[in-house]
């Protein structure tokens, strides 16, 4: 069973479900997209930091070679990272990305962060931040490498990722083309009901990362926010719909990703929606504290 599609402000669609790559074990994350495939995943969330951009291309071309599903059917998503944020190094990212996929183009690239921070190749990826030194360049400017990205047909679409309400707005007053997506984390302790209102307002869609509040985060400390409905999984990513967004679950194990699309066979009551509400109370799991000096770190000063 493939996911529904959802519809851009662009009249192109996205599959209301993905696969997260997020922390994906190497020699894991090319088995896990190949499964999510072949039991109907269509779109697959990655990220140049994430450092498996051409496992997950191995594994996506493997399906596409065995006939399992066409590339006009697959929604493949990837990130500009902080460091490319000067406009002259916006295209060549997004074609570095390319190449890591083995792929011509990609359905969406979005700018994983609206701070932008000194250009090195020193990255840790359990410490994405470690030793980044931030620095002075506005995401309006390098949302015009995203627009060239776009018509050089490099994606077919492009969007942000956790933008605030004010940034996005900024950006949405200075862009020429509209973002489609800004991808956010929302969970149960972070339901953003407010942002979302916001972007769906502005004909932008969301796609909530760390659906259940990412206990595998490496800087997790005892007693931070998770949901305790462990054994829920699709009653969160059930709640995560309704409210409005795309989930991107995360998972190497079969029967999870296989688990994982069943969301669609049920709907929650207003009585269970009122239930997994009860458990918002800002609990943030991704804070990046590394990129608190920057006079865009998306998280404070703002109510949403």
């Amino acid at each position: 069973m493939a996911a529904p599609l959802v519809l851009l402000n662009n009249g192109l669609k996205c599959p209301q479900l993905g696969l997260g790559t997020w922390l994906s074990a190497p020699g894991e994350v090319k088995e896990a997209v190949k499964r999510a495939i072949s039991v109907g995943y269509r779109h697959i969330d990655c990220a140049w930091l994430y450092g498996n951009e051409k496992e997950i291309g191995e594994g996506i071309r493997e399906k596409l070679e065995d006939n399992s599903v066409k590339r006009e059917d697959l929604f493949i998503v990837t990130k500009l990272w902080n460091t490319f944020h000067e406009i002259e190094n916006v295209v060549p990212a997004c074609k570095e990305s390319l190449k890591n996929f083995g792929l011509s183009y990609v359905d969406l690239y979005l700018m994983h962060w609206p701070v932008a921070q000194k250009n090195t190749k020193e990255f840790n990826i359990n410490l994405p931040f470690h030793n980044a030194v931030n620095i002075d360049y506005d995401f309006v400017e390098t949302w015009k490498g995203m627009e060239e990205c776009l018509k050089l047909g490099l994606t077919k679409n492009i969007g942000v990722s956790n933008f605030n309400s004010k940034q996005l707005q900024r950006l949405l007053d200075g862009a020429k083309i509209k973002p489609v997506m800004n991808q956010i984390e929302v969970n149960p302790n972070l339901n953003q009901k407010k942002l979302i209102k916001f972007c769906r307002d502005r004909g932008v869609m969301i796609t909530a990362y760390s659906p259940f509040g990412s206990p595998t985060r490496p800087w997790a400390k005892p007693g931070d926010p998770v949901l305790s409905l462990k054994d829920e999984r699709l009653v969160v990513l059930r709640y995560l719909i309704q409210i409005g967004t795309i989930p991107i679950p995360k998972s190497s194990n079969k029967d999870r990703i296989k688990q994982n699309i069943e969301v669609f066979d049920f709907e929650l009551s207003p009585e269970d929606m009122e239930v997994v509400d009860s458990f918002n109370c800002n609990g943030r799991a991704v804070h990046a504290e590394e990129l608190m000096g920057s006079s865009e770190y998306p998280f404070k000063d703002v109510e949403y």
